[in-house]
This record gives C-alpha cells, structure tokens and sequence, in this order.
C-alpha cells in the first residue's frame, strides 16, 4: 500500500510543477507535447475499464433479446395491462397513483412506458433496456468499488483521485463479479423485474454522492443534496431501497471511520444528522408500501425467523456455488421451525455472525460487507411474507454489490499468490460466471422452459405443475395438461388456480359439469379470483344458461376491470343469445385493454355478419388474420363474408 501512496504523490507533484508548464509553453503550436499525450492517453484510459465491463455485463445478457413475455406477472403487468402503454397524461397520472400488484413504482412504470413507445409489444426492447441499465450498474459499481478500496486502505483524508485509480483492478474485479453472477439474471431478464436494475442504479449513485459529500467539506451541500435526490428515485423505483440509511450509517463506521471515540458525542451526533433524513424518507416508503403490499396472511413469528434463516443460508450458498438455480423456491405448505432444513440454517446464521465478529479487527472490511450484505437484504428475508417463494434470486440484486467487493479484496489482497496468479484466477472466475449467466438467460426465454426449470429443481411444485398445464392447454396437449392440474390439486387441494386451470382442462375435454365445480372451489378459496369466475362463465353459458354466464363476467370484470377475455366472453353471450348489436362495444373495450387480441376482432366480425354487415365483418376477420396468420375460424368466416358480399 505504501508503494502505491508514494506513486500517486509523485504523480501530483509532477503535473504541478512550474518546470512543466514553461516546457509546454515551448512547444510548437502545430505539435502536441509528449506529456500532452501522455494525459489524453491517460484520460482515454480511465474510461477502457467501464466500458469493457459495460460490454462484459452486455454481452452474457445478450441471449436475452431473444426472450419473450413469461406467464408469471408479465400478463397482468404488460399484456392485459393498457395503462402503461404510453407517457400521455393519462398513462402518468397511473403510474403515479397505482398500488398496481401491490408496488408503488413510478419511476420504473416510466421506464417501462417509455419501451412501449419506442418498441410496442416486442419483448426484445424490453430487454435491451434492462439489459443497458444492468450494465451501467455495474460500471457505477466500479466508481464505488473504487472509491471504498481507496477509503479502507487510506483512510478518508488521503484519498485521492490518484489512489482510486491504484484500486482501479480489485473494483474492476468486483463489477464484474455482481455483474456476471447467475444469480442476476432474474432481476435483468424477467421483465417484471425492471423495478430491480433502476432502483439499485440510484441507490449506488446515492450512496457514491454521499461519500463525495463526507470527502468534500467544500461542497457538501451539493453532494448531499445529490444523495438525497437518488435516495428519493431509488424509492420510487423500488421500495426496497428502504435500506440505504442503514447502509450510510455502517459506511460511517468503516470506512469513513467518522465515529471517533475520542469525540464521540459529537461525531455520532453529526453523522446522526445526516442520516436522519435518509432514514424518514424510508419510514415514509415503509407505510407507503404496506399501504400498496396490503400484506396477506402472515407467518408466526417462529415461521418468519426459521424462513429468514434458511433464506440468507440459501442467498450466502448460491452465491458461493451458483447451481440449481430456480425461478421459484417454493414456501412449505407448512413451516416447521423445528425440521431440519431450519435447524441447518439457524446453524450457518450463527457461524456467519461468529465469522464476522472475529473478522472486526483484523480485516473490518470483510467485516463490514457481510454486515451490508445482512443489512441491504434483510426487508427480504421474510419479515414480511409476501408471495409463494420462501426465497429468490432476486432478492440478492440489491445486496450481492457487497459481497462482490468482499470476494474481489479477499482474491486480490487476502490470498497469498502472485499478483499474476491472482488476476489470472479472477479471470477464470469472472469466465466461468459469464457462461452460466448465458446459460441462465435461456431459462426464462418462454414460459414452457421457464417452468420446466421450476419442475426440473423442484417435482413436488403445485405452482410450477399448475402453470405448466396451462402452458401444455395452451399447446392443445390437453392429457400432458391434466396430468400435471390434477398433479397441482394433490399436491395443495387448497390452491385456487390449481383448480381453476384443472376446470380449464376438464371444459377442453368436454366434462362442463366438472370444470363448473373445479372453478367453484376455487372462487371459494380466493373469492376475488376474476379468472376462476370468467371461465365459469364460459362453462355455464356452454351449458344454456346465458344470464348466469352474464352475471359471471359481470363479477370477473367488478374485480379486474381490465380484464379483456371476461369482455370478449360477455359479448360472445349476447351474440349467442341473439343480440350483436350490444355485444360490439364489449369488443371494443376488449381490443382497447388488449389490442392484439384477435378472438376480439373476429368475434366482432360474427356479430357484424350477424347483422348483414358482410363488408365490415371481412374487415374484422383480416384484422384477425393479420394478428393470428393461423386463425382457421377468422380464414373460415372471411371465405363466408366474402361469399356473402359477392352474392346477387
């Protein structure tokens, strides 16, 4: 470390000296100086190392851009979801009112309203932008790595820009190290997610202003005051950024190292007053987002600290050792905080905590990110019970930046080898986590291999046999369906959409009767289940009664009224029951929710014909066509119409 002081001392003096300027005043005006050069070469090259890590982090995202929209969230988020679909008043007044699926994220609904204007609905812009704002987490990351090598190796007060630039390999190291690790590939590549990669780029850019602040008396207010504005959009991306006043706080501990014991009192008071903003701008985030979250049911207390337990075990693991990664980690059907898988995790809680207890003084680095690391994931962890996941891999994104940091010091400055073997284990390292990332993108390309995975890690998933039923219903593989809906009811009889999607198979094969009683169970089990009522209004229709199918839809579109198939099915009724006229508006609503919806454009055009409007109703039947190439009934009702229109 001393060598390297003394290289960025020297450096300093020699761009300060009189002798250099009067030397460049000598040169000729049509010819550059060699230390004129020397700079811009210099400049260019500080600028090399973000941007390899920025085509790095690209380029093991790239199978991405061949990815489609998954059947997990992304229906009810984009696909069935117009208000998004644009930056209009309308579609920003939304954004910033909605409790959309029980997040309020403004920021990155923009994000998102603004990849449905350049690309529509093709899925690959989507993930262009997740993609470029993954990327640029990871340089930021870089200036961050950077700046807190550079503070635990010298303290606050002889950091320089010099210096940093010393750590310039263990911060690359470190980008790269976040950037490429499988475990990011949820949060970059499911587009739901996006919430993921906006939030932490303004976490870190806060957290990087923040530490100009301390470091820059002269022009505190302005980095602070930058801080608190990225605080702000890190929330209004993602409330999980909630953390950062805890993490400011640690940062003040090591490396700032401003609690002085000598002058106590006054430090902590000082530090004190500057995370106390930070810190009500999260408590009101916190009410914000119980108030959206509308928590359901929750754990026991002993269930939420066996969970917590076995998710940071299960976080800490999978970054170790990168295998057999899921999309879902699906919670028992029952916590037991006595079984083992518990009791395992309670073991490795306490070696991790003795662990970083004795690393406090020897190595305070280390100490400190595994600290961070608890700290940023910890709204995570199962304090409040959100979903069917006792875990994810997206809720390492936030934290994993530390741990990051922790592997790249502890290679580079912990482990004693050559600095050649150091930089080339780093190397292989950062390789071999790039393939897997290539690897783990493919996992979410559609959502037949998306839940494939889920099965694949996990055969005893209601969730992963449900959703891949109705992926095969939705191939006409009706058996391959049922078996695994009925496979989804054994294994937890008290799932709704276990039911809903058997009832679903059960209409295909003709048993109306039973899919009837199917969809029952599971409206008596989440009696808000919009599905479940619309396609039991498809089954008693099919069955003669017309009115109680009505009231159905009428029920499924109370509880989502931007539910374009209960729409589609509603008008579907009226036409059968001899009133086309009134069904026309329910398509329009439908192709106004959903404007690539084709079954809507087509049914729209039987209603027309219906009512001699042969002209208008081939219209209807091309723009079916023209969405769905393959619609035989729109390519069998155009012929008609066609027929129709040229009969004397």
């Amino acid at each position: 470390m001393a060598n390297v002081r003394a290289r960025g001392s020297v450096s300093g003096k020699h761009r300060g000296t009189g002798a250099s300027r009067a030397a460049r005043s000598a040169e000729s005006p049509t010819r550059a100086s060699p230390g004129a050069f020397a700079r811009l070469a210099a400049r260019h090259a500080r600028w090399l190392v973000p941007t390899g890590i920025a085509a790095a982090t690209s380029l093991a995202f790239l199978p991405a851009l061949h990815n489609g929209f998954v059947s997990w969230d992304d229906p009810k988020n984009f696909l069935d979801n117009p208000h998004y679909r644009g930056l209009g008043l309308g579609q920003l007044a939304w954004m910033w009112t909605t409790f959309h699926m029980g997040h309020y994220i403004p920021l990155s609904w923009m994000t998102l309203g603004l990849d449905y204007v350049l690309w529509g609905m093709n899925p690959a812009g989507y993930h262009a932008t997740s993609i470029a704002l993954h990327a640029a987490n990871a340089v930021v990351l870089y200036f961050l790595a950077r700046r807190l090598f550079a503070l635990a190796a010298y303290g606050p007060a002889a950091e320089t820009p010099a210096t940093s630039d010393s750590f310039a390999v263990p911060a690359a190291l470190a980008a790269l190290l976040f950037a490429l690790h499988p475990l990011r590939v949820e949060s970059v590549v499911w587009i739901t997610e996006r919430r993921d990669t906006l939030s932490l780029l303004f976490y870190q850019l806060s957290v990087l202003a923040y530490l100009r602040s301390c470091e820059s008396p002269a022009r505190w207010s302005r980095w602070y005051a930058l801080a608190l504005a990225a605080f702000v959009c890190a929330l209004l991306s993602k409330a999980t950024a909630m953390t950062l006043p805890a993490l400011v706080a640690l940062l003040n501990v090591y490396p700032l190292r401003r609690l002085n014991p000598r002058d106590w009192r006054s430090a902590a008071r000082r530090v004190a007053l500057e995370v106390a903003p930070f810190a009500l701008l999260a408590a009101g985030f916190i009410v914000l987002s119980i108030i959206a979250l509308h928590p359901p049911g929750q754990l026991s207390l002993a269930a939420k600290v066996a969970v917590s337990a076995y998710s940071l075990e299960l976080y800490i693991v999978k970054t170790a050792l990168p295998l057999g990664l899921s999309p879902l980690y699906e919670m028992p059907r029952r916590v037991e905080p006595l079984a083992s898988m518990f009791l395992i995790a309670y073991v490795s809680c306490v070696l991790l905590a003795a662990a970083t207890w004795a690393l406090r003084r020897r190595w305070p680095g280390a100490a400190a990110a595994l600290v961070a690391f608890v700290l940023v994931t910890l709204p995570m962890l199962g304090i409040v019970q959100n979903g069917p996941q006792i875990a994810a891999d997206r809720y390492t994104y936030h934290g994993s930046p530390a741990l990051a940091m922790l592997v790249s010091g502890a290679l580079l400055f912990g482990i004693p080898l050559s600095a050649t073997a150091k930089r080339a284990t780093g190397a292989a390292l950062v390789a071999l986590l790039g393939l897997m990332t290539w690897r783990q993108t493919q996992v979410w390309r559609d959502s037949e291999s998306l839940w494939s995975r889920v099965l694949a890690e996990d055969p005893n998933s209601a969730i992963g046999h449900s959703a891949m039923a109705s992926v095969r219903y939705r191939q006409d593989r009706l058996e391959d369906g049922l078996a695994h809906s009925r496979r989804a009811v054994e294994l937890a009889p008290d799932y709704a959409e276990a039911h809903n999607d058997l009832g679903v198979g059960l209409a295909r094969e003709g048993n109306l009767a039973e899919a009837a009683d199917q969809y029952r169970q599971a409206i008596a089990i989440q009696p808000t289940y919009d599905e479940a009522y619309n396609n039991l209004g498809v089954a008693v229709v099919r069955q003669g009664d017309i009115a109680a199918g009505i009231d159905d839809y009428r029920r499924a579109l109370e509880l989502n009224p931007d539910y374009a198939d209960a729409h589609v099915n509603w008008g579907n009724a009226l036409v059968r029951s001899g009133h086309p006229a009134e069904a026309i508006p329910h398509y329009q609503e439908a192709l106004r929710i959903r404007p690539d919806h084709a079954d809507a454009h087509h049914n729209w055009g039987v209603a027309l014909a219906q009512q001699g409007k042969f002209a208008e109703a081939a219209d209807q039947f091309r723009l079916a066509l023209a969405i769905d190439p393959n619609h035989a009934e729109a390519k069998d009702y155009l012929a008609r119409a066609m027929r129709l229109m040229n009969k004397p």
